[in-house]
Order: C-alpha cells, then structure tokens, then sequence
C-alpha cells in the first residue's frame, strides 16, 4: 500500500485551497503524486450533451474517454469503494496519495482547523490524526502548522513517508474484499504473524508472508 494521507476539515476551513498549496511543494522534491477527493453527497463530472453522457444515459455501465494526453472513466458502484481499494487499483504508479476527506478511514489525517469555524478540532490521534495546520495554538500532541506554512507540512510528509518506507506492511482481504484496518489492529496482525512464522523451522528471517486461509463450515 502507498503513503496515504487524508486532509480532512470541517466545511469552509479551506482543505481544497490548502490541497493546491501542498501539491506543487511535493512535485518539486520528485514526487508523484494522485489526489482523491470524497464527495459523500456525490457527483456528476459529465455534461449533458456530450457524447459520453449520452453513452450513459443509454445504458452503458462503465464510459471510458481516452485521448492521447488523458483519460477519464464514468463508472456504476453497487456500493462505495474503500479508499484502500482505489488505491490499490488505480494508483499504484505513484508515490504518494493525498485524499481531501475520508475522516473516518484508518489512514493518517492532518487537519485544518479554523477558529472562526469551529472550537475544537473534527479529529484527534485516536483518529489517525498526525499534523493539523490551525490558526491558534492547540492542546493537542501532534505537530501544528500555520495556514502560510505549506512548505512545513510538505517536508512533514516527505519525513513520514521516509519513516513508511522502513515500516512493516500488511493487507487483509476477506473474501475477495480488501479490509482497512486501523494502526493497532496492523501492528497486532503483524507481531503475531511474524512472530509465529519466524518460529517455524527454515522461516526465522521472512522478507514476505502470504497467507489464505478457506473456512470450510
């Protein structure tokens, strides 16, 4: 899995304008970066009339507009796809995904927070939440950015992103599904499988552990 860090805020704190600051400072020391943006009251991207719309509207499941520069696709959810599934397989050519929502999913969160907006902030670290970028000082234990103070949080996330690399990674999937899993419960599953197999004969330095488990019932 990339380096996911999801920018998150209550409305009118400014995460998108935030988002446009953040990106180029990231371009400019390499790295190649997808954004996400979580729209929980959807959307619509195409315009009527045109002639993807109108493969759409005639009954078409999935359009696809391609072009030598770009390509975009309109596709049907039978339900909403977990960010760690897009990312899985969207975006697995690029270094480092940053969404602009998605509180509630397991991955790091900096927050923006206004003080004419709200009183306290939407997260905390139990959420996930690693950096937040405020107007006034907090009582809160992660680092604290000023709004005028991008270039601060882009060289925050190059140092995370150097600390991932070193970190253990694991996935689960569940019958076919892939499963977001909060810090402590990855950190439990992987002690638990490294340990167990590093005590099995000829295993005692594994680079890479798979495993599929069927339960017959």
């Amino acid at each position: 899995m990339l380096p996911i860090y999801c920018i998150v805020g209550k409305s009118d704190v400014g995460k998108t304008t935030f988002i446009e600051k953040l990106i180029p400072l990231l371009k400019v020391r390499g790295v190649k970066i997808a954004t996400v943006k979580h729209d929980v009251h959807g959307f619509e991207m195409d315009r009527e009339g045109k002639d993807s719309w109108r493969h759409k509207k005639a009954g078409s499941d999935c359009v696809i507009v391609a072009s030598s520069q770009k390509i975009g696709m309109i596709k049907d959810l039978e339900k909403e796809m977990l960010l760690s599934d897009i990312v899985t397989k969207y975006l697995s050519e690029y270094d480092l995904v940053i969404t602009e929502g998605y509180k509630r999913s397991p991955f790091p969160k900096i927050e923006i927070f206004r003080s004419d907006v709200s009183n306290i902030p939407l997260c905390s670290k139990e959420d996930g939440l690693v950096a937040i970028v405020t107007d006034v000082k907090l009582e809160i234990d992660v680092p604290q950015f000023s709004h005028d103070n991008a270039n601060g949080v882009a060289e925050f996330i190059i140092r995370s992103m150097e600390d991932f690399k070193k970190e253990d990674q694991i996935s689960l999937f569940v019958n076919g599904e892939s499963v977001e899993m909060n810090p402590f419960i990855k950190s439990f599953f992987t002690k638990v499988i490294k340990a167990m197999v590093s005590s099995l004969k000829g295993c005692d330095d594994p680079k890479r552990i798979d495993i599929s488990l069927r339960i017959n019932r």
